[in-house]
C-alpha cells in the first residue's frame, strides 16, 4: 500500500465506515427512546451533551471555543436547522412509523440539498440527476401505499409520520447547504459545531417546555445507555469525523452514505420491529436506493450531502 492509498484508507475509508455504521444504527436506537420521556425533551438531552462532548474534544485539540458575531450567526441558524427541525421532525416522526420506514425516506434528502445547493450556490444539478430522482420518489411512495394496504385506518399516522420526516429532511438539508457557504466554512469546525449543538439545545429545551411541559426524566437503564449513545456516539464522534471526510473528498461522494445508511437501518427494522417485506416494498426500497446510487453517479455538481441520524 503506497503512502497516498494509507493516507486516504485513514482520513477517509475508515471514518466513512464508523459514521456510516453508526447513523445506520442510530434509527432503531431512537425508537427505543420514545416512551416515558417526550421527544422533544429527549432530543435536548442529547444535545446538551454531545454539545458538551464537542466542547471538550476542541479544547483537547487545542481550539478555543470563542467565535465572532458571524461565527455565533452560523452555529446560530445550524443550530435551529439541523439540531431543532431535523431531529424534532426524526424523533416524532418514529412515534408513527417504522424506523426504517423513516430512514429509507430521509435517503431523499439529497434531492433538496441539491435543489437548495442550486438556489443559494449557484450549482446547478445535472439534468440526468433529476431524472434519476424521479425512480427513487416513486420508491417512497410505493412504501407509502405498502403502508395504507398494512394498515389502511391509519391513513393519518402514516401521514403525519412521513410529514415530519420531511420537515426534518428540509432542515437538515437547509443546514447542509448553509455550512457549505464560504464565509461560513472559514469558522473552525469543532468549536463552531460545539455551539450549534448548545444553541440547538437551549432551543429544544424550550420548545419542549412549551409543547411538553417540565422535564422528565425516566430511571430505565436502557434509555440512558441509549441517550449516551446517540450524543456522544451519533453525534459528537459520527459529525467530527463526517465533516472532515466531506471536506477531503467533497459533500457528493460523501454522499454515498446516504444510501448505505437505510439499508443498515431497513435491517435493524426488520429484525427488531417485525418490518414486514412484501414485493411492492421491496420494489419501494429498490427505487429508492437505486434511484439514489443513479443519481450520486450522474456527474452532478459537488452539492452538500446528507446527515443521518
Amino acid at each position: 500500500m503506497s503512502g497516498r492509498e494509507r493516507s486516504t484508507l485513514i482520513a477517509v475509508v475508515i471514518p466513512f465506515i464508523v459514521f456510516t455504521a453508526i447513523w445506520g444504527s442510530t434509527w432503531i436506537v431512537i425508537r427505543d427512546q420514545l416512551g416515558t420521556v417526550p421527544a422533544q425533551w429527549s432530543v435536548a438531552y442529547r444535545f446538551a451533551i454531545a454539545a458538551i462532548a464537542m466542547g471538550l474534544l476542541s479544547l483537547a485539540r487545542g481550539e478555543r471555543l470563542t467565535l465572532d458575531r458571524n461565527g455565533i450567526k452560523a452555529a446560530a441558524v445550524i443550530g435551529v436547522s439541523q439540531f431543532v427541525i431535523n431531529f424534532n421532525g426524526v424523533y416524532i416522526a418514529e412515534r408513527f412509523i417504522t424506523s426504517g420506514l423513516v430512514a429509507t425516506v430521509f435517503a431523499l434528502l439529497l434531492i433538496p440539498n441539491t435543489l437548495l445547493a442550486w438556489a443559494m450556490l449557484g450549482q446547478k444539478p445535472s439534468g440526468r440527476f433529476l431524472l434519476w430522482s424521479v425512480p427513487s420518489i416513486a420508491g417512497v411512495l410505493l412504501l407509502f401505499v405498502h403502508e395504507l394496504r398494512e394498515h389502511p385506518a391509519e391513513l393519518q399516522r402514516i401521514a403525519l409520520g412521513i410529514a415530519f420526516t420531511l420537515a426534518g429532511i428540509m432542515g437538515a438539508s437547509f443546514a447542509n447547504v448553509f455550512q457549505a457557504q464560504d464565509w461560513v466554512r472559514r469558522h473552525s469546525l469543532f468549536p463552531l459545531l460545539a455551539w450549534a449543538m448548545a444553541i440547538g439545545a437551549v432551543c429544544d429545551a424550550l420548545l419542549a417546555l412549551v409543547i411538553a411541559g417540565p422535564p422528565v426524566v425516566e430511571a430505565r437503564i436502557g434509555y440512558w445507555i441509549g441517550l449516551l449513545y446517540l450524543a456522544l456516539a451519533a453525534s459528537a464522534l459520527a459529525f467530527s469525523l463526517y465533516f472532515p471526510v466531506v471536506r477531503r473528498i467533497g459533500p457528493a461522494r460523501a454522499a454515498y452514505s446516504s444510501v448505505t445508511v437505510p439499508l443498515i437501518a431497513m435491517s435493524f427494522s426488520t429484525w427488531l420491529e417485525d418490518y414486514r417485506w412484501t414485493p411492492l416494498t421491496i420494489a419501494g426500497v429498490t427505487l429508492a436506493l437505486g434511484g439514489m446510487v443513479g443519481a450520486l453517479s450522474s456527474g452532478r455538481p459537488r452539492a452538500p450531502a446528507p446527515d443521518a441520524g
